[in-house]
């Protein structure tokens, strides 16, 4: 894929940047800017080159929600950003026309548009219609088939931003691990965690399976599991993953009215020696109900990984978060800004939206 600092000609040039700017918002206040502090070096990369830089990006998944709030926050950390209530159209179209070289125009969510998911053609064109060149800067959406993702690159001489070139080089990194290495995948969802299992098995010297993950594991190997959380997984799939002698589980945990909430103080040492003793650690998602203030293990992993002189690389919204929260985000190695982005590119490879990038 080509990098944004190939493009030719930038001065006074319409340049449509696919970014990554769905922070959480509480009261249309934004919670956490790691997102947009990650946009910040492709944006400043084309305003200091006098490109009339057009933004693009979603927030929320019913393409309920506005994208102002957001705008407001990013207008405190770089300057000459204008907001467009509308994503194309007349409006849309007008507001690029009135941009001077180096200033900023966010369009509006692009999800408001059901044409965005839909991944449809005719949305496509007129998003390109607003710019001569375009970038794709939103990792966390690259395995999205969505307009922005997949159609619009095909419209347009398409780069890679910098937030897109540093995860392919970090996460191609992690797929060979210097070892001892570890990963630790929580969270939930077995169907779509099953694939990237696989792939890290094979890969990773010790794989860590967490979070209410470990319940469809735990129940497999015939432990009651109470009112846990579990998923309808393939009994089959599961059973071939535990039958990996690389495949580590929770040894104890911490149950509250039979649902099990977090992991033990045992599982929390085991998983502390093995960060220890790791070259490499690879980390996404939490390892308890962590939106129910169960964060007890998240939090000793996280602060062993950050004292630990492993190469760590870390991802998923709710892991990053807690991490933030501890002040120990510049203690990783590299902090994704992919959830299942990140899970789908250990697993491929490589994600549609980047595959589109040529």
């Amino acid at each position: 894929m080509r990098s944004i600092q190939e493009i030719p000609i930038l001065h006074n040039i319409p340049v449509l940047v696919r970014a990554a700017l769905n922070e959480p918002l509480v009261n249309d206040v934004v919670q956490d800017s790691f997102r947009l502090r990650r946009a910040l070096p492709t944006l400043r990369f084309l305003v200091e080159r006098g490109a009339r830089v057009v933004v693009a990006s979603h927030i929320g998944e019913a393409g309920t929600e506005t994208l102002a709030p957001v705008v407001k926050t990013l207008a405190k950390m770089i300057s000459n950003v204008s907001f467009c209530e509308t994503s194309v159209g007349p409006s849309a179209r007008q507001a690029v026309r009135d941009l001077s070289p180096g200033h900023i125009v966010v369009l509006e969510n692009l999800r408001r548009n059901p044409g965005e998911t839909a991944n449809d053609a005719a949305f496509a064109r007129e998003l390109a219609s607003l710019a001569d060149v375009f970038v794709q800067d939103s990792f966390d959406t690259c395995h999205r088939l969505h307009t922005s993702i997949v159609r619009v690159p095909t419209l347009l001489p398409a780069y890679a931003g910098f937030v897109v070139l540093d995860e392919a080089r970090e996460l191609t990194k992690a797929l060979t691990p210097q070892g001892p290495s570890l990963a630790i995948i929580g969270g939930a969802k077995f169907s779509t965690k099953e694939p990237v299992l696989a792939e890290l098995l094979r890969r990773y010297d010790k794989v860590f399976v967490g979070g209410a993950l470990a319940n469809d594991f735990l129940q497999a190997r015939g432990q009651d599991v109470g009112a846990s959380l579990v998923s309808n997984a393939s009994a089959d799939k599961i059973k071939t993953l535990l039958a990996n002698p690389r495949l580590v589980l929770p040894i104890d945990s911490h149950v509250e009215d039979t649902r099990i909430v977090d992991h033990g103080p045992k599982t929390a040492a085991l998983l502390v020696e093995l960060v220890r003793r790791s070259k490499t650690v690879l980390w996404n998602g939490p390892l308890g109900e962590y939106e129910k203030g169960f964060f007890e293990t998240t939090d000793s992993v996280a602060e062993a990984i950050a004292k630990s002189g492993a190469y760590s690389i870390v991802g998923g919204g709710d892991t990053v978060a807690e991490i933030e929260r501890l002040n120990l985000l510049s203690r990783f190695s590299f902090v994704s800004t992919g959830g299942g982005a990140m899970l789908e590119y250990l697993t491929r490879g490589t994600l549609p939206g980047i595959a589109a990038l040529g």
